[in-house]
């Protein structure tokens, strides 16, 4: 278990580094974009993302 973890933690590492690498202008900003959201939304918008992300998982396993 703890190898899976290790491993989806790697790719996540990997996914989410691909963009300030191709479009650093781009992504910062997005990134100060973000900065200027209230707390509800960003809060929202990670629930958002963590339900896709487990529903994703289960249909696939």
């Amino acid at each position: 278990m703890w190898q899976e973890l290790g491993i989806a933690f790697c790719l996540m590492l990997v996914l989410e580094g691909i963009l300030p690498f191709l479009y650093p202008r781009r992504w910062r900003g997005a990134l100060m974009q973000l900065l200027q959201l209230p707390d509800r939304q960003l809060r929202l918008m990670g629930l958002a993302s963590m339900l896709l992300g487990t529903t994703l998982l289960y249909l696939l396993h």
